[in-house]
């Protein structure tokens, strides 16, 4: 709202202001650390596995929208951009890449439209490799 936002009074700070706004969202978000990521996984993993048992068509969709919001923030700021809420995420992606953002919204639409979850699976796990893949074994929060 700051870098982009229409001024309707100005002192002669506001300038200053928007200059140190965009500059803050094109640096983008603070790197997460191989602890935040691993955090980040293991919960992936742990609403993947509920997505994957689950034979309730009512639940399964509640499981879908929370896995999509954690995945796409996992896509987002390992890829060090910046997340989005509602409709913010998909512009975020599409933002991020819009290939992407195509593949995404039609491998949850397929199971939304369907109920298959072959695709959703499908997409996660290929998120999830280049970071170890899903993580839950033998995690712990909290334990050094």
């Amino acid at each position: 709202m700051v870098s982009e936002g229409i001024i309707l009074k100005d002192n002669g700070v506001i300038d200053s202001i928007k200059c140190e706004a965009k500059e803050l969202l094109s640096k983008g978000p603070e790197k997460w650390s191989n602890e935040i990521i691993n955090t980040k996984r293991y919960f992936i993993k742990d609403t993947l596995d509920d997505f994957i048992g689950c034979n309730n068509r009512a639940e399964g969709i509640f499981i879908a929208n929370t896995l999509a919001e954690l995945v796409s923030e996992f896509v987002l700021r390992t890829n060090n951009r910046w997340i989005g809420a509602s409709k913010w995420i998909i512009r975020s992606l599409r933002d991020y890449d819009i290939n992407f953002a195509e593949q995404f919204v039609e491998t949850f639409d397929i199971f939304y439209r369907s109920g298959s979850k072959n695709e959703v699976i499908k997409l996660v796990d290929e998120i999830l490799h280049p970071y170890g893949g899903r993580l839950f074994e033998g995690f712990s929060l909290g334990k050094k």
